[in-house]
């Protein structure tokens, strides 16, 4: 079990083990959305060797190290596109770093290649959220800020 209990941490409302375990473990990801989704996912287990697999060979980097990365904690899917050999995801991703929250929002491509979608390249911004205590909490919790991550 992970820290999102038994629900998986790209917040698509099914159990891990049924939604984005099976691609880390190597099964082809079904649409651009749901390769996104498991590699928020593998951000959040620290998964570099499925993120550096499913980014396409043109623009993946030679190595990526995790370490350094910050505690993902909730992603919203603000719209997702998908044609036969392209597609375009808009998410945010929230994260907690040191005592305060941030959020990476992207516009995503990917392209099938061999049955196989991969990750080629986004266009994102950053930002810093400053949730008030009567806030929803920026966990993805659906409870108050103050009730929860406070």
């Amino acid at each position: 079990m992970n820290r999102f209990g038994e629900n998986c941490p790209c917040a698509s409302g099914k159990a891990y083990q049924l939604c984005c375990q099976p691609c880390h473990a190597g099964a082809a990801a079904d649409t651009p959305e749901a390769l996104m989704r498991s590699r928020f996912s593998a951000f959040v287990v620290k998964d570099a060797d499925y993120l550096l697999a499913t980014w396409h060979p043109d623009t993946r980097p030679a190595e990526l190290d995790l370490s350094g990365s910050p505690e993902w904690v909730s992603l919203q899917v603000l719209s997702s596109s998908a044609g036969v050999d392209t597609g375009r995801v808009h998410f945010r991703a929230v994260y907690r770093v040191g005592g305060g929250w941030g959020y990476l929002e992207e516009q995503s491509d990917f392209s099938k290649e061999n049955g196989r979608w991969f990750y080629r390249e986004g266009k994102t911004s950053e930002g810093v959220l400053k949730p008030g205590r009567n806030d929803p909490c920026p966990c993805g919790s659906g409870r108050k800020f103050k009730a929860c991550c406070l």
